[in-house]
């Protein structure tokens, strides 16, 4: 296992605001992957382009975002986490300027698959969190940049219903540049360089490999209610996948210097962790994409409400709030108790926040309580998981491992978008002189998404138990488990 080693050069110390700064820049990206929600229905519309063209501006986001997350973790433990985080954020305010200057779906479609490309800010700016802040600082700061992942999300889809019946629709892209060219200054202005080095040479083969596998993998989950589960397309990419994985899986073990240390992803502390944050990522991302449907659909259905698209929106800006304020205290639960069993609280509540959607799918104001309640485990989750890798991972390989992490929740969110899609599909009636879900089929989804919670917890509580560390430099770190930071990550630390 290489251990760390300094940058060269001197290191700037950071200041308060390198949280605030690192948490907005979480959020805006967060933002970035759902802004397009509202708009999709009108694309066809808009652009000319056909309704599986549109579908294309959120999933190559995600494509790009699951293939570029890990790839840059490991870039940035080996060149610079705050080099590649500027990068990063150039990157997302190049994509969204070519969204802002044109109504051509290609030129949309590549503006939003590097605006995807973008969702590796959230690991980079975890790990930077880690390397700077002192112990008893980590936790909490780690926890809120964790969080901006479903906050940006709950705040995304009102900001741009509110766009959409306002302004012309170029107009958040727009605001999305503006954002993204604010966030590159900031951080040039306050973010610090992490001295944290992992040695060795780019692993380009294996970066190759993943990227043949993720892209086939995801594909065929996220096209594959289009294409048909049986179709030749969707069965090859899967099929593809598989042995793409398996061989890459191979080369990583031989090589020196993997993109993904499979020896360290296999351990049982960061195994359960990935298969906790996949589970996790399906039941958060259920109660995204329903709530508002759920809450549009015309009264003709006998259950829908009929609320406008900014309503419908609207009803996801409690859970960010609460998002924001519970991440400290998911820090103060890993703090005192070790952040397993932060995860375990989280996955309960998230459950039992669907069993209250599943009796409560009547009334505007239970729907909203509902989702708040999801949202709420969610941020509980999403502050434990990256102190439960970083507890598990060496010093050198934070970002990547946050990055595999970040990529198991966006796996989760696509599984989630194709069972969704798959149920609203399939389980309809016609009301109203047109074919709608019924109730029942938004009852399945909010079981589904509560045995995937209840999942979680299962995973969960195989973990290995943690305990609150001290913040040693060898044994257990200041977020559990074994790390070990070497005398000249130390001394560069210190003359900082």
């Amino acid at each position: 296992m290489p251990s760390a080693i300094p940058a060269p050069g001197p290191a700037s110390a950071p200041s308060r605001f390198t949280v605030p700064v690192l948490a907005f820049c979480g959020m805006v990206v967060a933002v970035m992957q759902t802004l397009v929600v509202p708009l999709l229905p009108h694309v066809p519309e808009l652009t000319g382009a056909s309704p599986g063209a549109a579908g294309w501006l959120v999933t190559i986001t995600l494509l790009t975002g699951a293939v570029f997350t890990p790839v840059l973790g490991r870039v940035g433990d080996m060149y610079g986490k705050r080099r590649v985080l500027l990068a990063s954020l150039g990157v997302l305010t190049l994509g969204s300027v070519l969204c802002a200057v044109s109504s051509d779906i290609g030129v949309l479609i590549t503006g939003r698959a590097l605006q995807g490309a973008a969702l590796a800010v959230i690991p980079l700016g975890i790990s930077i969190i880690r390397d700077e802040l002192p112990a008893e600082r980590v936790l909490p700061s780690i926890a809120l940049m964790s969080s901006t992942l479903g906050i940006g999300a709950a705040i995304g889809l009102p900001v741009a219903a509110v766009v959409m019946e306002n302004f012309d629709w170029h107009t958040m892209f727009w605001a999305s540049a503006a954002l993204g060219l604010l966030d590159v200054l900031l951080v040039l202005r306050i973010v610090p360089e992490s001295p944290v080095r992992s040695p060795g040479r780019f692993d380009l083969p294996g970066t190759l490999g993943l990227t043949v596998f993720l892209v086939g993998l995801l594909l065929a989950i996220t096209q594959g209610a289009d294409w048909g589960w049986g179709s030749a397309r969707t069965l090859g990419l899967l099929g593809g996948s598989v042995v793409a994985g398996l061989l890459w899986g191979r080369f990583e073990l031989r090589t020196r210097s993997p993109m993904v240390d499979l020896r360290v992803s296999a351990r049982p502390a960061v195994l359960l962790t990935n298969v906790a944050a996949l589970l996790i990522g399906f039941a958060f991302y259920a109660n995204s994409l329903v709530t508002g449907q759920l809450v549009q659909e015309p009264t003709s259905t006998g259950y829908g409400l009929g609320a406008s698209l900014v309503v419908s929106g609207l009803c996801l800006l409690p859970g960010g709030l609460a998002m924001v304020a519970l991440s400290p205290v998911s820090a103060r639960i890993s703090a005192a108790y070790g952040p397993r069993t932060a995860l375990v609280i989280a996955a309960v509540v998230m459950a039992v926040g669907y069993v209250l959607r599943f009796f409560t799918s009547h009334s505007l104001w239970l729907i909203v309580a509902g989702a708040t309640v999801v949202a709420s485990g969610t941020a509980i989750a999403y502050s434990a998981l990256p102190a439960l890798v970083m507890g598990a991972v060496p010093v050198s390989e934070t970002a990547a491992a946050n990055g595999l992490n970040t990529l198991m929740r966006s796996v989760g969110q696509a599984c989630c978008s194709a069972v969704v899609a798959a149920v609203l599909a399939h389980v309809t009636f016609v009301a109203g002189g047109r074919t709608a879900p019924t109730l029942h089929a938004y009852l399945l989804i909010f079981l589904i998404a509560a045995g995937a919670a209840l999942a979680a917890l299962v995973a969960t509580l195989f973990l290995p138990s943690d305990r609150p560390g001290t913040g040693a430099r060898r044994g257990r770190g200041a977020l559990g488990g074994t790390v070990t930071v070497t005398p000249s990550v130390t001394a560069a630390r210190e003359s900082a």
